[in-house]
């Protein structure tokens, strides 16, 4: 994973997603002398494919994919080559009639879509390898081909679980691999509540279609197997693919997808790149209250894509780009508003602060069939410039001039932990609870505060580059993070619902944190309904979430009749989930501490530092005054840092 310490610049350059078998082949030639002349340089072709480059089993079309590259290339545009198992031909359906992914229900994910397939599927497995592999012989060596796309949105439309006979069978041998042997799985997991013994693994099945809840330790196994079939299939594809190339692999990610290990499946490829919807992810993937919506309705959260950015950055272990960037109204959100102008110039402008290498817009042209047809691209249907294609070409002139400068050294870091978030789904104990939210919370009041963030995971052995270290919601703390947490010097805040669970679901011997770094233990736990909070002296309060504490941890912020809410010296104890106003006084109390500077930023103002320069980004739907200036909504400023920051 990438250190705290500031990157020297990068290229930064623009792309667009083009679909050459969508289109009449005399038009290619006028789309690539267009894309160019818009400043776009790089173009991701291939991903959903697959019928067209092999027609029926064994039989091989690839000429016009030849023609397409040849056409795009003569224009000096760089390819991204996407292989297309998202998206597996109905005859494959014909030859593997049991590759279909089965829902909880036991019901099939059935062709007429895409991603219909199982990662545990052994035949559908290798023959994604064998187009893969295919692909990769004809354009690995071809320099025009700069960076390889594997698969597409892996875990898209909830196509990560699947209940079928294959994952029942690669289930039970990832089992028999982990224990050993059906008793020390029987102990575990505590199966001796409600008499769910087994005598042998080939008795276990999957986690669904029980009468009540399955045992949480079983479901939380089925979740680690389960990523772990997604990493399998990602790294069989990138073996086939380095077979025949030097280029860098990548893969796209998207926005609050989290049923599979990102940081696992990372450490197989060379670049991170994520599928950016500010708008729909504010529709359809945000849990605010309906005013906050409503403000940010054409802006997209001031916070959900810097997170992801942030996020991404360290998945590709320090190198990322924004492989899908919305320009428009998008099709699948329960609503979809139109970007407020600049919008999509101040997206672009974000990640590149973030040290995105590349900006990609999805797509070319919006389509006039199928299932997206409503989704706007950078050309409309009649072939006539879009809205955003405007300020495509402005980001384009922007790159001339606005300064070169990497990534920034952040003073701060937040730890997070896929296994986490399914433990947290698994056993939830507040419908409201949720992990993912918890540390979005944490990271939107750092944002709030001005600053610039890191995210790491939770194996993370060094610390040392960092003042502060939020570590919010994390199930099971490793002995590497324990040991990187004992030798921090810096300002620690752990909780809540810290380390409450060992790694097989079960509540440690000792009362949590149970980790020796504090002294506090969780002597009751409750959750609060909607509209319930539990006060702070001073301003805020506890929502969702509150433990009751005791120990000799000293008092830092608590209720009005003096129950504790944060204990603890330099490393502290959060026993609730804050309020916006509690996060907010308890980080500007940290900060301090830590002697980190804090800003005062009116609403819908972000800030993000580069190693030279702060840019400054208005989320809100009115003009932001900040120290003497104003900026339009809509709009971004950058400047040089001074030393006070």
């Amino acid at each position: 994973m990438p250190s705290n310490e500031a990157k020297p610049a990068v290229k930064r350059a623009l792309g667009t997603c083009y679909y050459p078998e969508h289109w009449p082949e005399e038009l290619w030639p006028d789309d690539a002398k267009r894309m160019r002349a818009a400043g776009i340089s790089h173009v991701r072709i291939g991903e959903f494919a697959w019928a067209q480059l092999e027609p029926a089993s064994g039989k091989l079309s690839f000429d016009w994919l030849d023609r397409a590259i040849d056409v795009l290339a003569s224009q000096d545009l760089k390819i991204v080559m996407g292989t297309p198992t998202a998206t597996p031909p109905r005859w494959m359906l014909d030859k593997h009639p049991d590759m279909l992914a089965l829902d909880a229900e036991g019901r099939p994910r059935k062709f007429g879509s895409r991603r219909h397939y199982c990662f545990s599927h052994e035949g559908y497995l290798q023959e994604s390898r064998r187009i893969t592999e295919l692909m990769g012989e004809r354009y690995g060596s071809d320099p025009r081909i700069v960076a390889w796309q594997i698969d597409n949105e892996y875990g898209c439309h909830d196509t990560t679980l699947s209940y079928s006979m294959a994952a029942q069978s690669r289930f039970r041998s990832w089992l028999a691999q982990k224990y050993q042997s059906p008793d020390a799985l029987n102990r575990a997991w505590g199966n001796v509540f409600w008499s769910m013994d087994y005598a042998e693994f080939d008795e276990v099945d999957l986690p669904n279609m029980t009468v009540t809840e399955p045992n949480p330790a079983h479901v939380l196994a089925f979740r680690r197997f389960a990523s772990d079939e997604v990493v399998r299939f990602n790294a069989v594809m990138a073996r086939a693919l380095r077979k025949w190339t030097d280029a860098p692999l990548l893969h796209n990610y998207m926005g609050r997808v989290l049923e599979f290990d990102h940081f696992a499946m990372g450490a197989d490829l060379d670049i991170a790149s994520w599928d950016s919807y500010p708008l729909g992810f504010l529709m359809d993937r945000i849990d605010c209250d309906a005013e906050t919506r409503a403000h940010y309705m054409r802006q997209g959260h001031p916070d959900f894509q810097a997170f992801h950015h942030d996020l991404y950055r360290t998945v590709g272990q320090g190198r990322w780009w924004v492989m899908e960037q919305q320009p428009g109204p998008v099709n699948w959100a329960p609503w979809n508003p139109a970007p407020l102008p600049g919008m999509v110039r101040l997206w672009s402008w974000e990640a590149f602060a973030h040290g995105a290498e590349v900006v990609s817009y999805f797509r070319w042209r919006q389509p006039p069939f199928a299932q997206e047809q409503m989704h706007t691209a950078l050309l409309r249907t009649d072939n006539c410039d879009a809205a955003a294609l405007d300020e495509v070409k402005k980001v384009a002139r922007d790159i001339e001039t606005m300064p070169e400068a990497g990534t920034a050294k952040a003073n701060v870091a937040i730890i997070f932990d896929y296994v986490s978030q399914w433990a947290w789904e698994i056993q939830p104990q507040g419908q409201d609870f949720d992990y993912f939210n918890l540390v979005f919370s944490a990271y939107s009041a750092l944002r709030r505060a001005g600053l610039s963030i890191d995210i790491l995971p939770s194996d993370t052995q060094d610390l040392s580059n960092y003042k502060l270290v939020l570590v919010p919601g994390l199930m099971t703390l490793g002995d590497d993070l324990k040991a990187a947490i004992s030798a921090f010097d810096g300002q620690v805040i752990l909780g809540p619902r810290f380390n409450t669970r060992n790694a097989d679901f079960r509540i440690p011997q000792k009362l949590p944190p149970d980790c020796d770094l504090i002294d506090t233990q969780i002597v009751t736990t409750e959750t609060l309904p909607p509209g319930a909070a539990i006060a702070a002296q001073g301003d805020g309060s506890v929502i969702r979430w509150w433990e009751h504490l005791q120990g000799g941890a000293p008092v830092q912020i608590a209720t009005p009749d003096g129950q504790a809410i944060l204990v603890g010296d330099r490393i502290k104890y959060l026993a609730g989930w804050p309020d916006d106003a509690l996060w907010d006084r308890l980080l500007a109390t940290a900060l301090s501490d830590a002697g980190i500077y804090r800003l005062q930023l009116p609403k819908g103002l972000r800030v993000r530092d580069t190693a030279t320069h702060r840019f400054i980004f208005n989320y809100g739907a009115d003009v932001a005054r900040f120290e003497g200036r104003a900026i339009e909504a809509g709009d971004f400023i950058h400047e040089p840092l001074t030393t006070k920051e």
